[in-house]
């Protein structure tokens, strides 16, 4: 019979959320790998190398692969002969506490994202506790536990339906996927999860990705039961669809396919599906009673030597000198290095913006001819002028974007995935422009930001409007002044492709 302490759990949780905030897990930079030098659109491709070279440096200097530290999602599975030491704390305050101290580590604070009263004052709570904690009563004397950190922009991208019993999986995934857009920032894993209850597939389709990427293995030996061929059908109609990293067209939209099932009612057919993001951070490990986990480093040689280097037809521009004029020449899918003064502002921000102009108050800052970076950085720790800062999904701004390019003489904005049809369109008619930066690169981002300074509402934390002055900042133009969105014609150009690839393969 194990005696567990406490203590070891809650040293345990803290530990694996300080290693899983810089260490992707190996397997899925392997997958990364393997995309990246199969990939044959040069967006795409300089996505994915941003993104596995921001994993390497991530891992080096031990801080955070993305700015967003995650919701904290824990399945705890207690042996049903285990003991506690003692009894002073439940399963859910004990992983609390080890997210806690987690987060407010102060040699790598990571960002609390956990806002309580969600439906009216939604204040952080400044820990990112509570975490979202799953206890499962197992056979056994020891405790399990499977731990991840889930970035908003992928959960946020989480869908459910409650199919007919003959209705295809598959056809919905595939016809739902698209409709998701580009904010959980693929390439990442989609979760699957099929039966019991709404809510039993919600958990199923969230545990299925804390499992390994191994899909190739599973193509390699052929499908052995109806889950692993759906598996493998899914995978292959998703990356057929032509989306890719970033949204931005390419041959890799997927990585793996994780597929979860119970029995359901004969009339019911739950199935949810979430998506993990480029960022995919989870661990897992096991209490015996002999102390706390014990989580070995990877090796940083594992990490594949991928360098990126901005192609010749760069434009180098000096944002605190440019006019409307200057960016109608900037065309979909041109890289721009971004040096000057640049404002950021997220939806907390644009939302009180909002309000101060419907009362005809000043705003605190001046948004003239300067562009607004959608993101919410980490906290700087030693010399470094601002922590990991890579975009939020810029689609949450839609409904905000008319007001700041009409109201605030806003030139232009910086976020990550798709714009909404209308906001393209307002856009346009302002002749503005929306400049994409990489998500699951913020740490490679953040080294381009040389000065950071709060400039107005220090009270929102992480949601607070900074001036940052940068460098060389990598963008990709995604929207131009003349209304054309890379991801709209990036995924069609490519899903064409691989339709006209795979007629010339079948000989059709």
């Amino acid at each position: 019979m194990a005696i567990i302490k406490q203590q070891d759990l809650i040293e345990s949780v803290a530990d694996a959320l300080q290693y899983i905030s810089y260490y992707h897990p190996l397997d899925f930079i392997q997958a990364l790998e393997k995309a990246y030098h199969k990939e044959e659109s040069q967006a795409a491709k300089d996505a994915i190398a941003q993104i596995l070279i921001n994993s390497r440096m991530s891992a080096h200097g031990k801080r955070p692969i993305c700015q967003d530290t995650g919701i904290v999602t824990c399945f705890v599975k207690v042996g049903m002969a285990v003991q506690w030491d003692n009894t002073e704390m439940t399963v859910q305050q004990m992983v609390d506490e080890g997210t806690r101290r987690a987060y407010l580590n102060p040699d790598n604070p990571l960002r609390a994202s956990i806002v309580s009263d969600p439906a009216g004052k939604r204040i952080n709570t400044k820990d990112n506790t509570p975490a979202v904690v799953h206890i499962e009563m197992v056979p056994g004397d020891q405790i399990d536990v499977m731990i991840a950190a889930k970035g908003g922009g992928s959960e946020n991208k989480a869908k459910m339906a409650m199919l007919n019993p003959s209705d295809s999986i598959a056809d919905w995934v595939v016809k739902t996927l698209p409709t998701m857009g580009a904010g959980w920032c693929p390439p990442g894993m989609l979760g699957i999860g099929i039966g019991g209850t709404a809510e039993k597939a919600g958990v199923l389709a969230k545990e299925s990705l804390m499992e390994p990427v191994n899909i190739q293995e599973l193509i390699d030996r052929g499908p052995e039961n109806a889950e692993e061929e759906l598996r493998l059908e899914i995978y292959d109609r998703v990356n057929k669809l032509g989306i890719g990293a970033q949204g931005l067209g390419g041959l890799t939209t997927v990585v793996d396919i994780k597929i979860m099932s119970v029995p359901t009612h004969a009339a019911s057919k739950p199935v949810v599906m979430i998506p993990n993001c480029a960022a995919t951070r989870h661990v897992h490990f096991h209490l015996d009673g002999s102390g706390p986990a014990d989580l070995t480093p990877p090796k940083l040689e594992d990490w594949p030597e991928i360098t990126w280097e901005v192609g010749e037809n760069v434009r180098r521009v000096n944002v605190d000198e440019l006019s409307k004029a200057d960016i109608s020449e900037w065309k979909t899918g041109e890289t721009v290095l971004l040096s000057g003064t640049i404002l950021t502002g997220r939806d907390a921000a644009h939302k009180r913006i909002q309000e101060m102009l419907a009362a005809g108050e000043k705003l605190p800052v001046d948004f003239t001819d300067k562009f607004i970076y959608y993101v919410g950085p980490v906290d700087a720790i030693g010399d470094e002028a601002v922590g990991p800062a890579g975009p939020t999904t810029a689609t949450r701004m839609d409904k905000f974007t008319e007001m700041m390019l009409s109201e605030t003489g806003l030139l232009g904005t910086i976020g990550k995935a798709e714009r909404g049809p209308e906001t393209v369109e307002c856009i346009k008619n302002h002749k503005s422009v929306y400049l994409m930066a990489v998500g699951g690169a913020a740490y490679l981002v953040s080294k381009a930001i040389k000065k950071a300074r709060v400039v107005a509402f220090e009270d929102m934390g992480m949601e607070a409007i900074y001036e940052f002055v940068v460098e060389d900042m990598p963008v990709t133009v995604a929207v131009d002044s003349l209304g054309e969105s890379a991801h709209v014609t990036g995924p069609a150009i490519w899903q064409a492709k691989i339709e006209e690839l795979d007629s010339k393969l079948s000989g059709k």
